[in-house]
């Protein structure tokens, strides 16, 4: 018995050892790397864009903290043939070329304010969707101030652009198509009915103002598609605007701050002599949302499902998911879940199903 153990291991040590001295051998190198590469630029995922759902993806579910694999805010819809962005907070541009979704048919972005961990990748989404291949400019909406940001980031890559079209030429990249044409939604009331945005190819995206002050105006999204909708909250602290907005919604993201986490930061930051740290932790929760807020928000909605997201403090570990969200299992009434990034939901047409799943 022990013998035979013994030529197990043996047998798996030899296979082991014989695949890394395979792997040193330029030959098998090189045919390694030719199938990963063959699969990194296969089709992208075309169905994603079918117009029988939809869909909602989270390329980003984390807050300006810093966590290893949580990218800042920015949701994905997919609808009308295209996808529309919620956000571009640092790192969501590489979670969604991660992702291998045809970059070339993003349809426009939505601002919701302008903090740096919600606008942060603008200019990647400009920049890299237009090197892909897309036809026109981009289309930012957002509060007024969106044309202050978007010339700020046009300026910013202004050099860069030039460079690719002098080394790809004008044919390949044209440069009007690498423009971004900024799209000011006008301020609305906090007590009044979300404003339309945008209709085209059934989808309807409106906007209606939360509660972020002093940032002012800050707005959430509405999405309807095919009788089923989605919205998301952006920052904000609880509000009725949204519980309105996402009246009959199938899918609310809303975001949720932690505020006895926030104040443990708080708490260490001043014992560690870091008073400004400290200061912060103790301004944040004026404008932001608990997860048991956003549970009650959810449940006056009415919808479907709640999708926890900008993530403050984002939960380092599993270990701390339970504590992040402490009370909403109670508070919920209906299903719920932790955003993470890559997570996707499918709402398809012609039922009440929500499918919800990692997209690898």
């Amino acid at each position: 018995m022990v013998r035979g153990l013994l030529g197990v291991v043996a047998a798996a040590a030899l296979v082991f050892g014989g695949g890394w001295l395979a792997l040193r051998v330029p030959a098998v190198q090189d045919a390694v790397a030719r199938r990963v590469i063959a699969r990194a630029v296969a089709p992208q995922l075309d169905p994603l864009f079918s117009d029988d759902a939809l869909r909602a993806y989270l390329c980003g579910s984390g807050s300006p903290l810093p966590h290893a694999t949580r990218a800042k805010a920015c949701v994905a819809v997919f609808a009308a043939g295209r996808f529309w962005i919620v956000d571009t907070g640092p790192g969501s541009w590489n979670r969604l070329a991660l992702s291998r979704i045809d970059p070339a048919r993003i349809g426009a972005v939505f601002l919701t304010h302008f903090h740096s961990d919600h606008i942060g990748d603008l200019g990647e989404f400009n920049l890299n969707t237009w090197v892909a291949g897309r036809p026109s400019a981009l289309r930012v909406f957002g509060p007024p101030g969106v044309e202050r940001v978007v010339a700020g980031f046009s300026e910013a890559y202004a050099l860069d652009t030039g460079y690719r079209i002098a080394h790809h030429g004008a044919d390949f990249l044209p440069a009007d198509a690498g423009r971004m044409l900024a799209k000011p939604i006008p301020s609305l009331d906090e007590n009044a009915e979300r404003a339309v945005v945008l209709e085209e190819n059934g989808l309807t995206v409106s906007a209606f103002q939360v509660h972020h002050d002093p940032v002012k105006p800050a707005y959430g999204y509405r999405f309807d598609y095919r009788g089923r909708s989605i919205v998301i909250s952006g920052d904000t602290a609880k509000c009725e605007s949204v519980a309105r907005a996402a009246k009959g919604a199938d899918v609310l993201f809303h975001e949720a701050q932690a505020n006895h986490l926030i104040a443990m930061i708080g708490a260490a930051a001043q014992a560690a002599n870091r008073p400004r740290a400290a200061k912060i932790m103790a301004d944040i929760p004026s404008y932001h949302t608990t997860p048991v807020e956003a549970a009650e928000i959810a449940n006056e909605a009415g919808v479907h499902l709640l999708v926890l997201y900008h993530l403050n403090p984002p939960p380092p570990t599993k270990l701390i998911e339970p504590m992040f969200a402490r009370g909403v299992d109670e508070a919920r009434h209906g299903d719920w879940t932790l955003g993470d990034d890559g997570l996707l939901v499918e709402l398809p047409a012609g039922t009440d199903r929500v499918i919800v799943r990692k997209l690898d």
